[in-house]
């Protein structure tokens, strides 16, 4: 049976090209079982002694990392990823480093290999706070690399041009889901950031099992009721039932299982470092399955083959990590809405006294009380945004020299603003935007583009060359809010 290929991660620990997903432990869990921490140890030993010896777990996977811990401390091998999935609010270096320290704490081990962070929202700027605090445990040798969940390319971005030196970015990647095929790993190319690609078998949908099957209807666990979602967005049980047949095609010329070939799909895009696959500890095992993938390569009749099943199915929608931030929500939970209503703004809003229609929100920025104005104000049902530059903190500047990065910066500002006020970036019928350099004016567009193209409000792009400081894009937008 052939080795797993292996590789190194920039910044962190060498590792083989199929990581096992301890995801499905909180599923077990759920009901108040707890799986016993030497039997979960003993199984994952089993993997480590065939190759598959990195783990990938995260906070709220019910006693992953605790088993994970065990099977370290016998000192066979193992290599844990862990994620810390902390709510959004004030990202204090000590909020940070009891994150951190827990996961230590839960592994038993004074280094974390790769600590992959998720936030709910950009709209909250604290997931800057976060992450340079990462970076200075990092710095302290607590951390050996830093990675993300779930984010796309654009705030990916963000986070390199303001200094923080990430090495993957975990995201979903399957037949199904080709989202990650686009500017996210046109990024990561270029940068030399790796995807960590989860859901390639999209919970087991891909399989023989579902070759031909019925539809199903809803199921009954976490991680196939999310995937069933992702099928549905798809086009439904039929265009995936033709993704199925030309994968099963492929398997058969090659000797090999259709989740063979749904992984080895994967695997061959250049910015992919490894694919994740659930190892559900207490049930079946597909280790020499998944062994398999390294013994067979895909050509081109095989991706001509597999080309013609996309055409019918529908693109998943959104950017890479959108499901978890706007609908449809393509979650274990479905829908998100009564989690991120309950997220704190990072605004604060305020009435005017004596005009009972008007309110205010402020972001913090030490201008607005310097120079006297509101980041934004609301007059029925009017939303009016002041010039908004990449500040961060208050008075910091994000992506210096970086138009692209501080614009997407700037418009996650003015929709935080917009939230706080009631509205949101679909009420926005005017943008105005003022560059520093013209010539760099692409950049600027393509990012207000990424988050206009279907809402087109009116818009000026002009340039002034004298910006403040480190500035180089400064964006003030109007609202008119629906159904006020």
């Amino acid at each position: 049976m052939p080795n797993p290929e292996r590789t190194a991660l920039k910044g962190g620990p060498t590792i083989p090209r199929v990581v096992c997903g301890l995801w499905q432990v909180a599923d077990i869990e759920k009901d108040g079982a707890t799986i016993d921490p030497e039997a979960g140890a003993d199984a994952l030993e089993a993997y480590v002694r065939e190759g598959f010896d990195t783990f990938d777990m995260a906070d709220h996977y019910g006693s992953a990392e605790i088993i994970a811990g065990r099977l370290i401390a016998r000192g066979r091998g193992g290599t844990a990823l862990t994620k810390w999935c902390p709510p959004p609010g004030p990202m204090t270096p000590e909020i940070v480093r009891a994150g951190v320290r827990e996961r230590l704490d839960r592994l038993g081990i004074s280094r974390i290999d790769l600590l992959q962070f998720h936030w709910w929202t950009f709209e909250h700027p604290a997931w800057l706070d976060a992450l340079h605090e990462m970076n200075r445990l990092r710095e302290e040798g607590l951390i050996g690399a830093i990675g993300v969940t779930n984010f796309d390319a654009a705030h990916l971005a963000v986070a390199l041009a303001d200094g923080i030196p990430l090495a993957t970015n975990q995201v979903s990647f399957s037949l199904i889901d080709r989202r990650a095929a686009g500017p996210l790993s046109e990024f990561c190319t270029h940068t030399g950031m790796r995807l960590l690609a989860y859901g390639t078998l999209c919970g087991g949908f891909l399989s023989e099992r579902w070759l031909g099957a019925p539809d199903p209807g809803e199921m009954p666990d976490w991680s196939r009721a999310k995937y069933r979602r992702f099928i549905d967005a798809a086009g439904g049980w039929q265009p995936f039932q033709g993704v199925l047949a030309a994968a099963a095609e492929i398997a058969r010329r090659h000797g090999v299982s259709l989740s063979n070939v749904a992984t080895r799909w994967v695997l061959d895009h250049p910015a992919v470092a490894a694919v994740i696959v659930g190892a559900r500890i207490t049930e079946r095992e597909h280790r020499a399955d998944n062994a398999r993938l390294f013994s067979f390569a895909l050509d081109a009749e095989d991706r001509e083959r597999l080309a013609a099943a996309f055409a019918a199915t529908k693109p998943i929608p959104g950017d890479c990590g959108d499901e978890y931030r706007r609908p449809p929500y393509l979650t274990a939970s479905g829908d998100l809405s009564h989690h991120l209503d309950t997220i704190p703004s990072a605004l604060t809003v305020t009435p005017v006294p004596g005009r009972p229609d008007r309110l205010r929100a402020a972001s913090g920025s030490i201008w607005e009380p310097l120079a006297g104005y509101s980041r934004a104000v609301r007059v029925g049902d009017r939303i009016s945004v002041a010039g908004t530059t990449a500040t961060h903190g208050g008075s910091r500047c994000v992506a210096p020299g970086n138009p692209g990065a501080q614009t997407t910066y700037i418009l996650d500002k003015i929709a935080a603003a917009l939230t706080a006020l009631g509205g949101s970036l679909e009420d926005v019928v005017r943008t105005r935007v003022y560059v520093r350099d013209a010539r760099r004016w692409e950049l600027v567009a393509r990012a207000h583009g990424r988050v206009f193209a279907d809402i087109l409000p009116a818009n000026t792009l002009v340039e002034v060359s004298a910006l403040i400081g480190e500035y180089e894009v400064e964006i003030e937008a109007e609202a008119i809010v629906s159904g006020s």
